[in-house]
């Protein structure tokens, strides 16, 4: 029997634990940004990005072509001179060739499209900047979630353990002939509600789990928990400066900037049609009847040249004008937008901070609120058992206590979550 329980004790403690993992607020927020599809899609357009910029440098190099064109004709060629026929080349005519073409001057748009690359880079790498943020507070409200839903929870558990207990309280005065049997079904009622309302946090809590698994990349099912965040560190902010953040701060406000930069590089591209554009060529061809161009009996079977190629166009009817004009059009345009973005988001920093301020003061008076609730119920569940009340009024002090307690701690988590809001608003993770 010894070895028996010395077995059973090892088997037990050899089994693998399978513990909840909780999470830290710092480790899921790291962990969403290492997972998160938003991100590595952002990362993948920054290297794109990279790769255009890189392609508009090329742009400026020499380029080599080779090109190779073989016909057969049904009639060989021929000359007339003096009324005679005279062969002129073979049925099978093989032409390649190798070229080397170096662009001098193209109207500076090859330095303009590789400026406009490299504002491409960085407007790539701010738009990682803004996955992040958003990924970051995505996480943090889950997060926050999750320690709201278990706090219903919570609740509600208290809830129904209240209400058993007067439950048993009014059974047993009904059974004593003390109080009507109305007043027991009052109790039996409240109870079922109560627990109704237990079943649906319990489902909310799983809910909210499931969002905040989703959000790191986990199974959705995984059976995840969080560490709680109880301490309120109050801490006072000025509008004004949480404005001016914003402004210096925010990546979109940023990436516009860039954007209308590029915009004006863009006017300057389409002038580029109205310069001439030159560009210096190397050639190396052979012509002949076989299939590697090697034998010609009738002209000079290779040459070489070099030379340089000026092309400006002269007229097209107002199109490179027009072009100009649109190009110079969207960029006003993109100027009201920044415009109108900076005034929403000087609206959104207003409204995250006022926010803020409303959970705080409500943690204020939901604590008290709470207080009190708790000292009503108390007072209530005595008087009820020394038949100075009614069952009625215990039902309402509890009912006010849940909800005492369901305010509180919406204000508290609340607040963190007005808080990760307004950081994403002011554009810090």
């Amino acid at each position: 029997m010894r070895k028996v329980y010395l077995i059973a004790f090892f088997l037990f403690f050899s089994l693998p634990s399978f513990a909840k993992e909780v999470y830290t607020l710092n480790r899921a927020v790291n962990e969403a940004i290492t997972n998160s599809y938003i991100i590595k899609e952002a990362i993948e357009n920054q290297k794109a990005a990279k790769s255009n910029y890189k392609s508009s440098i090329s742009s400026m190099l020499p380029s080599v072509d080779f090109s190779y064109n073989y016909t057969h004709l049904k009639d060989y060629p021929y000359s007339i001179n003096s009324g005679t026929k005279m062969r002129a080349g073979d049925n099978d005519q093989t032409k390649w060739s190798v070229s080397i073409t170096q662009p001098i001057f193209e109207g500076f748009a090859l330095i303009t499209q590789k400026e406009i690359a490299q504002l491409g880079v960085d407007i790539s790498k701010i738009e990682k900047q803004k996955a992040i943020l958003d990924v970051a507070e995505n996480v943090k409200i889950a997060y926050f979630n999750i320690l709201l839903a278990k706090k219903y929870l919570l609740v509600a558990n208290e809830e129904v353990k209240s209400l058993k207990a007067h439950l048993r309280d009014a059974e047993r005065l009904y059974k004593n002939g003390v109080i009507a049997y109305n007043d027991l079904l009052k109790s039996k009622v409240a109870l079922a509600n109560a627990i109704q309302t237990r079943t649906k946090a319990r489902n909310d809590l799983k809910l909210a789990i499931s969002s905040f698994n989703l959000a790191l990349r986990k199974n959705i099912n995984s059976d995840t928990d969080v560490a709680d965040i109880m301490q309120f560190k109050s801490k006072t902010y000025n509008l004004n400066k949480l404005i001016d953040t914003a402004i210096n701060k925010r990546p979109l406000l940023k990436e516009l900037a860039l954007e209308l930069k590029q915009a004006n590089l863009g006017i300057k591209l389409n002038q580029s049609s109205y310069y001439p554009h030159v560009e210096a060529f190397a050639k190396y061809e052979q012509k002949g009847q076989d299939v590697l161009a090697n034998d010609n009996d009738y002209t000079n079977q290779h040459n070489a040249m070099v030379g340089v190629q000026i092309k400006w166009n002269i007229f097209s009817f107002g199109k490179d004008y027009y072009k100009t004009q649109q190009q110079k059009h969207k960029v006003f345009s993109l100027q009201e937008k920044i415009n109108r973005i900076t005034d929403n988001i000087k609206l959104q920093v207003k409204r995250a901070f006022l926010d803020l301020e409303t959970a705080k003061e409500n943690i204020k008076t939901a604590k008290e609120a709470l207080k009190q609730a708790k000292e009503n119920f108390r007072i209530t569940n005595l008087q009820y058992q020394q038949q100075i009340t009614t069952s009625t009024e215990v039902l309402d002090a509890r009912s006010y206590l849940t909800q005492a307690e369901v305010n509180y701690y919406n204000a508290l988590y609340g607040y963190f979550i007005a808080l990760a809001k307004l950081q994403r608003t002011i554009g810090e993770k």
